[in-house]
Order: C-alpha cells, then structure tokens, then sequence
C-alpha cells in the first residue's frame, strides 16, 4: 500500500525536476550586467542546467525503482518504467530545442530585416 502512496509522489517530483530544467535552460533572467559577456552567461545557464539534468535523472532513477517494486513479480526491465521514459523524452526535446532556440534567437528574432 505504501508503494501506491509512492508511486504519484515519484511522478510528481520527477515532473518538477524536468520542469526546473526546462525553465532553467529557455526561461531564465539574465543580469542586466551580463550583456557585455553573453558567451559567460549563456555558459553559465548551460552549466546550471546540466547539474539540474543530472539531479532530475537521479529523482527519475529512484522513482524507476519504485515503479518498477510496486510491480508483480515478474519485473519489468527499470528502463521501461513511466519515470525513466518521461526523462528520455523530456531529455531528448530539450536537446533539439535548445540549439534550435539558440540559432532562430540569433538570427531570426534580432535582426530588423524579415528573411522570407
């Protein structure tokens, strides 16, 4: 019964944690300060990003294991469990998003001319 009570928690912060890293690398406020060193910044967000990533995989891993326990016996393999497929997933947008955001940001959403 306990691993029913567990399994929504799991799901839950493994939600927020893939959220922290969605809103951490497209949503954060730069400093103002910051404008005559963009490359530092958006290294920085890079690098904030990355540690999130890996805390969001380790939340995504523990609540693996608890799916994975709250299963009859025949178990499932860990890496087909909801958790761990919402984390490939999330993971594998983000990585198509970002270096797309990055390009259309730098050379479609500045600049006064329109390229059609």
């Amino acid at each position: 019964m306990l691993l029913e009570l567990a399994k929504p928690v799991a799901l839950l912060l493994c939600l927020l944690s893939l959220f922290a890293v969605f809103h951490t690398i497209f949503f954060t406020l730069e400093d103002p300060q910051l404008l005559l060193q963009p490359h530092q910044a958006s290294r920085d967000r890079v690098i904030d990003s990355l540690l999130l990533l890996a805390l969001s995989a380790g939340i995504s891993v523990v609540g693996a294991f608890i799916f994975r326990e709250a299963e009859p016996y025949p178990h499932s393999s860990l890496f087909a469990t909801l958790p761990l497929q919402l984390f490939y997933w999330a993971t594998a947008i983000m990585l198509i998003l970002f270096p797309l955001a990055s390009f259309l940001e730098t050379h479609y959403i500045f600049t006064p001319t329109i390229h059609w």
